[in-house]
């Protein structure tokens, strides 16, 4: 499979990028998740995963925001979950291969259940949206310590595993699991090079 170039991921954002400011939010956010899931590789020896992949994955998760956002430029948050069906979809019309779509759609949360959609009413259609392979389980990873949110703020580990929990202590166990075979990663470099707090 050839993984396409970060000047390649960075054009795709600007080709679907509604605006400046979506671009900047949500491309400056995948910069950060790849610069986190790089700290998690060079600190564990690489875990067996491709890091150039990883590194795709990254970049090309949250591409399905732009979706969510409607003509005066607000994002609708009350649909955001759709955002990683959305970005499947999106990459797929770009013919992009499967392998890289579903960093998109396998990466909410610590994984959406087909039984998660069905008992929490989700807007997307039933199935299982969980990583399955070392690299889809890094970008999720890697992508539960920035948010997006206004402003945008790194989310501490500890921060994290609470807010999860509140969607079933199975979701907590999950990302302790995680924690265990990845590490924590070291967030206060990150966030002064960006200028955002971690709560």
């Amino acid at each position: 499979m050839e993984i396409p170039s970060y000047d390649e991921i960075r054009a795709l954002h600007r080709k679907h990028a509604p605006s400046d400011a979506a671009f900047d939010l949500v491309f400056t956010h995948c910069e950060i998740v790849a610069a986190v899931a790089d700290q998690l590789i060079s600190r564990s020896g690489g875990r067996g995963v491709d890091a150039g992949l990883v590194r795709a994955g990254c970049l090309l998760h949250d591409i399905g925001v732009y979706r969510l956002y409607d003509a005066t430029g607000r994002l609708d948050g009350a649909s955001y979950v759709t955002h990683g069906v959305l970005g499947h979809e999106l990459l797929a019309s770009e013919g992009l291969p499967e392998a890289l779509c579903r960093f998109c759609s396998c990466h909410t949360g610590v994984g959406l259940t087909k039984e998660d959609v069905l008992t929490q009413g989700l807007p997307v259609p039933p199935a299982d949206y969980v990583p399955v392979t070392p690299e889809e389980r890094m970008v999720m990873y890697a992508d539960k310590f920035h948010s997006k949110s206004t402003p945008p703020r790194f989310v501490s580990p500890d921060s994290f595993e609470v807010r999860i929990a509140r969607f079933g202590q199975e979701k907590a166990t999950t990302f302790r699991a995680l924690r265990r075979l990845y590490g924590d990663p070291e967030l206060d470099a990150l966030a002064a090079a960006y200028g955002h707090a971690v709560t």
